[in-house]
């Protein structure tokens, strides 16, 4: 039960972030000189996290539901790669703003506690 509310408080985070992320882009693009090359991979990969972030959602309550240890297993392996990708626009974007640390900072959170009890589901299905 806590991972599924984990997971539904994730999906409204998920929605909250993209858009926050997508906003403060913009904004930084506008206001300093953001080099094309480099907007256009920060936007692309937000929105191949965006994409990543819907699968392992998806997977992640289908398996926790049904109690299938191998969904969980893959949203586990997707869940590093999101963090990977959230590291990368907390420490290596090209303008770091504070909101960026915060909303990436509680994003990390949520994919560490997610990943505890994924663990701990996987362990209790396959008994």
């Amino acid at each position: 039960v806590p991972l599924q509310i984990l997971f539904y408080f994730n999906v409204v985070y998920s929605i909250f972030y993209f858009l926050a992320t997508l906003l403060m882009i913009i904004y930084k693009s506008q206001v300093f000189s953001y080099p094309d090359a480099n907007l256009t991979l920060d936007i692309a990969l937000l929105f191949i996290m965006a994409i990543l972030e819907a699968v392992r959602l998806y997977l992640g309550v289908k398996g926790n539901l049904t109690e299938e240890e191998v969904l969980l297993g893959i949203s586990l392996m997707v869940t590093v790669g999101n963090a990977i990708l959230s590291i990368y626009f907390l420490v290596w974007e090209t303008y770091v703003l504070r909101a960026d640390i915060i909303i990436n900072a509680l994003l990390l959170i949520f994919y560490g506690l997610e990943g505890i009890l994924d663990i701990f589901s996987i362990a209790a299905f396959v008994r």
